[in-house]
């Protein structure tokens, strides 16, 4: 059978299931009323494959602060200013915790300096780090979108000491909760299974779960339209008409709605076979192959990408439609694209990484992840008619 779609059914088994059980309490949100349905919608955590997990490198257990370009002074200045309590700072500039490498002085702290930083200190202390590259996990930390922690870490297999740990070393990225250290964690493995829950768990990734409430409560002809996005003759069509003739109280999963092309790989990571492309499908492949039947490589390449989104789209204002590419844009910076759904919810693939699935995401969410400074703006573009 269809690796694609045995993937697909176990989602819905789990769904259906979750429906079925009805004694466990979820949280659940409703969509602003419009033409698209009264929408419920909960929050569901993606686990990448074990076949996946075994071909990603494993960070070491020793945490590594990088300061590019400066001398040993320099970083004494930032830590400073970054409120980093003085006899942390006098730990870590002793000579057992720092590297000189050519123009950049590596920090070695140990547990005791991690915990002991205020979290308004860490969150000064690592927008620094997340400056240079050299700092990935600062510079890619895992969100707690939406904040709620308790959901978060609700049914993870970390220990209880790696629980209280990962709380106590969250940190503020703007208005985003996140979390940088992965080796702090690892160090309190106690064994490779351990260590094994502890990757699994931080690679996981949120999406959100959408159900139309039947019977419709909205115009049957303009949820017609707005589902289709006016496209006349789109496959999906039969289906969309079919659902406004229910009558029975009923729950119908959102993604029925979706191209077929990406209805198969939302809530899915990237297989490993892509990559023999040279690169993985990315958000700008994403976006602008959302309503194709078989989506088209050129959008691996930016150039192209763009080209495509200027010639074939036309640049619009909120409110938007489903399917319209929304542009993260950085003074005159492209720095992310995903599609329009419905609301506030879009679906994206959060860069080219064969541990970054295709997800649904509130729009907030996104801009989390993405706004690089106040200038940080969305544009949105149509497909032309």
């Amino acid at each position: 059978m269809n690796v694609r779609l045995l993937r697909s059914l176990g989602f819905l088994a789990v769904v259906c299931w979750g429906a079925v059980a009805g004694a466990v309490k979820e949280p659940m949100w409703l969509t602003k009323s419009g033409p698209w349905g009264q929408l419920e919608v909960r929050s569901v955590y993606l686990e990448p494959p074990e076949a996946l997990l075994a071909v990603v490198a494993k960070p070491s257990t020793v945490t590594r602060w990088t300061f590019e370009q400066t001398t040993i002074g320099g970083v004494r200045a930032i830590l400073v200013k970054s409120g980093v309590p003085d006899a942390v700072i006098t730990r870590l500039m002793n000579p057992v915790r720092l590297v000189e490498s050519g123009n950049s002085i590596i920090l070695l702290p140990a547990h005791e300096d991690l915990v002991a930083l205020p979290p308004e200190v860490r969150s000064a202390l690592y927008l620094e780090l997340a400056k240079s590259p050299a700092n990935e996990y600062q510079c890619d930390p895992v969100f707690v979108l939406g904040g709620d922690v308790d959901d978060w870490l609700e049914g993870v297999p970390l220990t209880s000491a790696q629980r209280a740990l990962f709380r106590q070393l969250l940190w503020r990225r703007g208005n985003a909760v996140v979390f940088s250290d992965l080796q702090a964690l690892l160090a309190l493995a106690k064994n490779p299974e351990e260590v094994n829950a502890v990757f699994r768990t931080l690679t996981r990734v949120r999406s959100l779960v959408i159900g139309l409430r039947l019977p419709l409560t909205v115009d049957r002809t303009a949820f017609i339209d707005y589902w289709t996005a006016d496209q006349v003759g789109t496959p999906r069509l039969a289906f969309i008409r079919a659902v406004t003739h229910r009558r029975a109280e009923q729950i119908i999963d959102v993604t029925h709605f979706l191209p077929s092309a990406f209805r198969l790989r939302v809530y899915s990571f990237p297989e490993l076979e892509l990559g023999l492309k040279g690169r993985l499908p990315d958000c700008h492949w994403t976006s602008l192959n959302f309503f194709n039947t078989e989506p088209k490589d050129i959008y691996l390449d930016t150039r192209q990408a763009a080209e495509h989104l200027l010639k074939d789209y036309v640049a619009v204002d909120a409110p938007y439609r489903y399917g319209d590419v929304l542009c993260f844009l950085d003074n005159g910076e492209g720095l992310h694209t995903c599609v329009h759904v419905v609301d506030d919810i879009v679906l994206t693939k959060n860069g080219d990484s064969i541990l970054a699935p295709w997800t649904l995401m509130q729009l907030k969410d996104v801009d989390q992840v993405y706004r690089r400074s106040p200038s940080t703006r969305i544009q949105a573009y149509r497909l032309k008619k």
